[in-house]
């Protein structure tokens, strides 16, 4: 009986951690953010990593540990949330130490669409920063 016990908790505990996985998933994209604002945010994103970048190479001062970081893109994320008045997606970037450092971008509507105004070390090494962008 107690093979059949352990079997059931194992089983009950994978189902609670499938789940959890796939709500933490889908946690940082808004998918009421569709269509060309979606598309245009992510422009933007790009053309923010392109402008601020000379040969492959992003500079990016981190305020935290006071250090300016040299960054080759690795990937854009695909989700977006809207945080306050600011739309943020993120991008995974590889620094010169060959740290993992998720950057945030925050974007901007305005009169002539969206605008990436800003980027913020979000994680380094899988290690979260907290930020607020929300006014209180």
């Amino acid at each position: 009986m107690r093979y059949l016990e352990r079997l059931v908790v194992k089983r009950a505990l994978l189902t609670f951690m499938l789940i959890f996985v796939a709500v933490s998933a889908q946690a940082g994209n808004d998918p009421s953010i569709q269509g060309t604002l979606r598309e245009d945010i992510q422009k933007s994103m790009n053309s923010f990593i392109s402008h601020q970048s000379i040969g492959g190479v992003m500079s990016l001062y981190d305020a935290v540990d006071g250090k300016l970081l040299r960054l080759k893109l690795d990937s854009l994320h695909s989700g977006i949330v809207k945080k306050g008045d600011f739309y943020v997606s993120c991008a995974d970037f590889v620094d010169q130490s060959g740290r993992a450092i998720d950057v945030d971008f925050l974007v901007l509507p305005g009169e002539r669409g969206v605008q990436t105004t800003q980027a913020i070390v979000h994680s380094v090494d899988g290690k979260k920063r907290k930020y607020h962008l929300e006014s209180k």
